[in-house]
Order: structure tokens, then C-alpha cells, then sequence
């Protein structure tokens, strides 16, 4: 099941199996670069290409990756996201909550060196134009949990056309493709105020 953007709404059995590094650098390829083949993915995500293979077949099992139709001559499996992203909501058990603890921390295992790496690889090589509105942004908002969905609710709407929009080179001149990673912590509860802070 894919909502307006594309993603795939993960149930609690495919958040699961989505919860390994691997797997997860495996569909995160698919769905950034197009469809691959086990051998030529296994470099890119630390793998063999049997361990690879293995790994997609356990992500077509959750529908998460499928058979691509692709020219080829059939020597070599080709495979396809089946959605451009994924989301997930903890089921209301521990089972679920466990699930969706695990996946959210490889996420961030995965995320943590993006920012390093676009500083390193990309941000140096940018025009003074993309490079004015690049980079971090830390903001500080004070919400209700009902409210924060709607300002995330918001941001997508914002977003919506610009993820939707088709990623190759020349459908829309002078767009490249942009990665933006929203972080929302909320802080725990812990009795005290932070009035004054």
C-alpha cells in the first residue's frame, strides 16, 4: 500500500525486517538510483553478492522491492523499489514499538554520515546560489503533540509537488536533485519547565 508520495506504509512485520543496515542501504540504492542487480549492489552496501541477493529476496517478501522490467539478457536479476520512500507507525504493543525503536536507529546509524560527507564531497564544489540556501538548520518549536503533526503535515503538502516531480536530467532545467533530512525530536516529560529557558 503507497500513500500520494509514493511511500510505502510499512506494517509491523516489515518494519522488522527493514530494522537491518543492509537491507535498508539496499532499498535506500533502489529508490535513490534506479533498478540494480544483486552483483552490482553488493559493493555499494557491504555485501557479497549471494548475502545481497538474499537480502532482497527477504525485502520482496515484505513488499518492499520487486522485479524490475528491465532490457537485459536475462542472466542477472534486476530489482526495483516498489516505492519511492516508506513510512511507519509503532503499532500500540511492545512487539511494535520495539520493531519501530530498532528501524529508527539504524536510520540514524545510516543518516549520521550524510551531513560529513556532503561537507566534504559536495558543498565545496557548489555555486554561490545553491550554496546559499545549503546546509543545517536548527529550530526550537514549542507544540503540542496535535500540532506537531500538523506542521509536519504542513511541510509535506509544501513538498509534495517537488517529491513527486520526475528526477531525470532536462525534465525541469537547471533543478538538481536536493536531500533533506528532517530530524523531529521531541523532548521527553520529565515534570520540569522549561519556561524561562
Amino acid at each position: 500500500m503507497t500513500n500520494a508520495y509514493g511511500d510505502v506504509e510499512l506494517t509491523p512485520r516489515s518494519i522488522r525486517a527493514l530494522a537491518h543496515p543492509t537491507r535498508l542501504a539496499i532499498l535506500s540504492r533502489l529508490q535513490q538510483h534506479g533498478p540494480s542487480t544483486a552483483t552490482a549492489l553488493a559493493p555499494e552496501v557491504g555485501a557479497t553478492p549471494s548475502v545481497t541477493s538474499w537480502h532482497l529476496r527477504h525485502l520482496a517478501e515484505h513488499g518492499l522491492v520487486r522485479d524490475a522490467e528491465v532490457a537485459s539478457d536475462g542472466r542477472q536479476r534486476w530489482w526495483e523499489a516498489v516505492g519511492r520512500g516508506f513510512r511507519f507507525t509503532p503499532a500500540g504493543d511492545e512487539t511494535g514499538r520495539d520493531a519501530a525503536v530498532l528501524l529508527s536507529r539504524v536510520m540514524f546509524d545510516q543518516a549520521r554520515e550524510l551531513p560529513d560527507r556532503w561537507a566534504a564531497e559536495a558543498e565545496p564544489l557548489l555555486e554561490d546560489e545553491w550554496r546559499a540556501p545549503a546546509g543545517l538548520s536548527d529550530t526550537r518549536i514549542v507544540v503540542t503533540a496535535e500540532e506537531l503533526a500538523r506542521v509536519e503535515a504542513a511541510i509535506e503538502e509544501v513538498l509534495a509537488p517537488y517529491v513527486l516531480r520526475k528526477a531525470e536530467p532536462g525534465v525541469v532545467p537547471d533543478a538538481r536533485s536536493v536531500r533533506m533530512l528532517r530530524y523531529v525530536l521531541p523532548e521527553a516529560d520529565t515534570g520540569s519547565s522549561d519556561e524561562g529557558a
